[in-house]
C-alpha cells in the first residue's frame, strides 16, 4: 500500500491521480497515450471508479460476484494509487528542485547532520531511513550517484569509477558531506514548505528551495508506471549563461554536456522532448598505422561495456582486431591493436557501426509540477526554474527586510530605554502591571521616532535586559549598529525594486564562484550516417551442405560458395521447389537437398531464373522463367503449384539475354509416351513472377532436361 503523504493541509491525505491505467488493463481507466498522460487531472480530482460490468450468467446455484463489494472496490483503486505513488514519489524528479524524493531526503539529512566534517555513508543512509521507507540499498545507490557527479555531495574514499563501471566501496568505508554549492542553492528553512515524514515522527521538505536548475545540471532518468523520463545532463556555465539570457529577455539555447566527453549530434535533439534523438560517438585517435586509441566515451557507456562490444563484434566477424588493452585510470585510454594490412579509417567506421562507440539516445524530459507529470522541453524547464529562483530570491529579500526592520525597531527601543533611563521608573513599581505601565508611559514621548507601534511583547522584552548590559552600553557602538541596519534596509529595498538585476547578479556570482575550470567536454557536430554495408569487410566464406540442407560460415569440410560479409543473407532453392532466405551465421538450416545457394543482395535478387518442375497434383511438367523480387527472411516460399512437386531443371542467369532459349527434354521410359525425346522452345514462355505456374512441357513424367544452346555453343 502506498503511504499517505503528509501535507500542510491536514485534509489532503490521499495522493492525487498521477498516471494513466497500467498495462494490465484492470485499472479504473483505459490505457492512455503519452499525450494523454501529460494531461492528467489536477491533484484534487478523485480516483475515477471503473464502469460497472454486467454480472456473469448464473450457473446452477452459483452466486454472482458483487462488483461493488469492498474487496472489488479496493482492487479497482489500488493500482491507480500505486501508479500515482511511483510517479510522484519514486521515479520522476520535481521541477522545483530537480530532485527525486530519495535524493531530496539524503540532502536534507546531510544538511541536518552538517558540521563541516565528513560523515560515514553508512551513518547517512541510516539517518535518511527516518524519511525514506524503501530500504538502505536505494538510498546508498542514490547517494553514490550524486557523489560521483560531485555537484551537491562531496565524496571521500572509493566512490567507484563512472568511466570503468567499477562499483563504490562498502558504505562503512566511504564518507561524504554537502558541497558549498549545495549549501548556497538548496537550503533555507524560512522559505521551505514542510510536511511530516511517512511515520509522522519527523519533518521533511516537500521540495527544497533550489535556486538553480539542478534537474538540467545533473540530468535524471526513471521508469514509472505508464511513463518514463530521461533528462540529459548539461554544462554548469551553459546553464548560468542561459539563465542570465532569460532574465535579460534574450533568446538562448542549451545542449547536453556529458562528463565522459565524446562528440554529439544535436540536430534532432528537439529541445529534449519526446521524439528527439541524440547521436553520441566516442573519440577515436590513430596513434600509429595499426593502433587506434579511444580517449573519450559516449554517454551511457563504460570502458568495460565498450571493450565487450568490440570483442563481440570481432568474434562475429564484423571487425578484425588483434587485441584490446584498457589503460584507463583518471582518463580513458582503450588501445585497439589492428592486424597487418588493416585500414585504420575503415576500422574506425566499423567501430562506430558495430560496437558501442556510437550510442543513440532518446531524451524525454518529464518532471513533476503541481502534483502531476508534465512533459516539457529543456528550455521551458530552465525558464520555469529561473522564474522560481527569482521568486525565492524575492521571498528571501522580503524576509530579510522584515528581520532588519524588526532589529532596527528593537535596537531603537533598547537605546531609548537605556539612554533615557526609563528603567529607573520601574524601581518603585510593586506589580507587573505597574512595571509595564511605567515603561509604556516613559516611551510615549519617543514613539513618533519609531517605525511601528510599541507592543506589549516589546515592553516585556525590555524588562528582560540585564543590568550588566545596561552598565556596559556604548552609545557610539549603538549608533553604528543602527546605521549598519539602516544601510541594510536601504540595500534590500533597492534589490526588491530591481529584482531582475539582483537575480542576474545571483547567477553571475554562482558562475564566478563555482564555474571556474568547468569547460564543455562534449563537442557538438553533425554526425554523418554510416552505411553498415559499405564499411563491413567481406571477410567471411559461405559454405553449403546440400544433402543435409545447412549453410554456414567458414566450414572448410563442405562446398564453398563465395566470399561474403556478416551482414549478408543467403538464398537457397531446394529440390522440392521451396525457396528460403536467411541471414548468414555459423550454421543455419535451410531445407534438404539444396540445388541452388548464393548471397541474396539487400536491394533484391537481380538474377533471372529458368525452371522446369514436375507438378504432383496434375502429373504434368511445367517450364517457367521468373525473377524472385523481395522476400522476408526465414520464410518458405513455394516455387511450384502443388505440394509434393519437384524441380527437374534450374538455371540461374545474370541477365535476361543469358537465359536459355531451348531445352532438350527426355521423357521417362516407364511412361506411356510414344515420343521420348523432344526440344522445348522457351521463347514463348513469358518472364513472370516466382508464383507463376508456367507453360506445359509434357503431360508425362520427365526424366532429364538439358540446355541445347549451351551444348551447341
Amino acid at each position: 500500500m502506498p503511504k499517505k503523504k503528509a501535507s500542510r493541509n491536514s485534509d489532503q491525505s490521499e495522493l492525487p491521480l498521477g498516471a494513466a491505467a497500467g498495462p494490465t488493463g484492470r485499472s479504473a481507466e483505459p490505457m492512455r497515450s503519452n499525450e494523454e498522460t501529460a494531461a492528467i487531472p489536477p491533484a484534487e480530482t478523485s480516483l475515477v471508479p471503473a464502469p460497472v460490468l454486467p454480472p456473469p450468467p448464473r450457473r446452477g446455484g452459483e452466486k454472482v460476484q458483487d462488483e461493488d463489494s469492498p474487496l472489488a472496490t479496493s482492487y479497482r483503486s489500488w493500482f491507480l494509487e500505486y501508479a500515482s505513488y511511483v510517479i510522484l514519489d519514486r521515479a520522476v524528479p520535481h521541477i522545483d528542485d530537480g530532485l527525486k524524493p530519495v535524493q531530496r531526503r539524503i540532502l536534507h539529512t546531510l544538511w541536518e547532520m552538517d558540521d563541516g566534517r565528513f560523515h560515514k555513508v553508512a551513518n547517512i543512509v541510516g539517518a535518511t531511513m527516518r524519511f525514506h521507507p524503501h530500504g538502505d540499498a536505494s538510498i546508498g545507490a542514490a547517494l553514490v550517484g550524486m557523489g560521483q557527479r560531485g555537484y551537491l555531495i562531496e565524496p571521500q574514499g572509493n566512490f567507484g569509477n563512472t568511466l570503468t563501471g567499477d562499483e563504490a566501496a562498502a558504505p562503512r568505508y566511504i564518507e561524504a558531506r554537502l558541497t558549498g554549492f549545495a549549501k548556497d542553492v538548496l537550503f533555507n528553512p524560512k522559505t521551505t514548505t514542510w510536511q511530516l515524514s511517512y511515520d509522522g515522527r519527523a519533518r521533511e521538505p516537500v521540495t527544497l528551495p533550489a535556486k538553480f536548475p539542478l534537474v538540467l545540471l545533473d540530468g535524471a532518468e526513471g521508469i514509472a508506471v505508464g511513463l518514463s523520463t530521461k533528462i540529459l545532463p548539461h554544462n554548469f556555465n551553459d546553464l548560468c549563461r542561459a539563465a542570465i539570457n532569460h532574465l535579460q529577455g534574450k533568446t538562448f539555447r542549451i545542449f547536453p554536456d556529458f562528463a565522459t566527453g565524446g562528440t554529439a549530434d544535436f540536430s534532432e535533439y528537439n529541445d529534449g522532448e519526446r521524439g528527439g534523438r541524440v547521436k553520441v560517438r566516442a573519440r577515436i585517435e590513430q596513434r600509429s598505422k595499426y593502433l587506434l586509441a579511444i580517449t573519450e566515451l559516449p554517454f551511457g557507456a563504460t570502458t568495460e561495456s565498450l571493450i565487450e562490444s568490440i570483442l563481440a563484434a570481432n568474434a562475429k566477424g564484423k571487425i578484425k582486431v588483434r587485441h584490446v588493452d584498457d589503460n584507463t585510470a583518471d582518463t580513458v585510454e582503450i588501445l585497439v591493436h589492428l592486424p597487418q594490412g588493416s585500414d585504420p579509417d575503415q576500422v574506425t567506421q566499423q567501430l562506430y557501426v558495430f560496437t558501442g562507440c556510437q550510442q543513440n539516445l532518446a531524451p524525454a524530459a518529464c518532471v513533476i509540477e503541481n502534483d502531476k507529470p508534465q512533459f516539457l522541453g529543456v528550455k521551458e524547464i530552465l525558464r520555469r526554474s529561473v522564474d522560481r529562483t527569482k521568486d525565492l530570491l524575492k521571498q528571501e529579500l522580503e524576509i530579510k527586510l522584515e528581520e532588519l526592520e524588526q532589529q532596527w525597531h528593537w535596537d531603537s527601543l533598547e537605546r531609548i530605554f537605556i539612554e533615557e533611563r526609563i528603567y529607573r521608573r520601574i524601581e518603585k513599581s510593586k506589580t507587573w502591571a505597574s512595571v509595564l505601565e511605567e515603561i509604556q508611559e516613559g516611551l510615549k514621548p519617543f514613539v513618533k521616532t519609531l517605525r511601528r507601534p510599541v507592543t506589549e511583547e516589546d515592553i516585556t522584552r525590555l524588562t528582560e535586559i540585564r543590568i550588566k548590559r545596561i552598565s556596559a552600553y556604548n552609545r557610539f557602538q549603538a549608533d553604528e549598529a543602527l546605521k549598519k541596519i539602516e544601510a541594510g534596509i536601504k540595500e534590500t529595498k533597492t534589490h526588491l525594486k530591481n529584482l531582475t538585476a539582483y537575480a542576474i547578479a545571483w547567477f553571475e556570482m554562482l558562475q564566478e564562484k563555482y564555474g571556474k575550470g568547468i569547460k564543455r567536454r562534449t563537442q557538438y557536430d553533425e554526425i554523418e550516417q554510416i552505411n553498415a554495408s559499405e564499411v563491413v569487410s567481406a571477410n567471411q566464406r559461405l559454405y553449403v551442405n546440400r544433402e543435409d540442407g545447412f549453410i554456414g560460415l567458414n566450414w572448410r569440410q563442405h562446398e564453398f560458395i563465395q566470399e561474403c560479409t556478416i551482414l549478408d543473407s543467403a538464398i537457397c532453392i531446394m529440390r522440392d521447389g521451396s525457396l528460403k532466405v536467411s541471414k548468414v551465421a555459423d550454421k543455419v538450416f535451410m531445407g534438404r537437398d539444396i540445388i541452388h545457394c548464393g548471397v541474396f543482395p539487400k536491394d533484391g535478387d537481380p538474377n533471372f531464373y529458368t525452371m522446369v518442375y514436375q507438378d504432383k497434383e496434375s502429373g504434368k511438367a511445367f517450364a517457367k522463367r521468373f525473377q524472385i523480387g523481395g522476400l522476408s527472411r526465414d520464410k518458405l516460399y513455394p516455387l511450384t503449384k502443388s505440394e509434393g512437386s519437384h524441380i527437374i531443371y534450374l538455371d540461374v542467369s545474370k541477365t535476361e539475354k543469358d537465359m536459355p532459349k531451348k531445352l532438350h527434354v527426355s521423357i521417362d521410359g516407364r511412361s506411356g509416351a510414344r515420343v521420348r525425346e523432344l526440344d522445348f522452345d522457351l521463347v514463348p514462355v513469358p518472364l513472370s513472377s516466382r508464383s507463376a505456374k508456367g507453360l506445359t512441357v509434357s503431360k508425362w513424367p520427365v526424366k532429364d532436361v538439358k540446355r541445347i544452346d549451351l551444348a551447341l555453343g
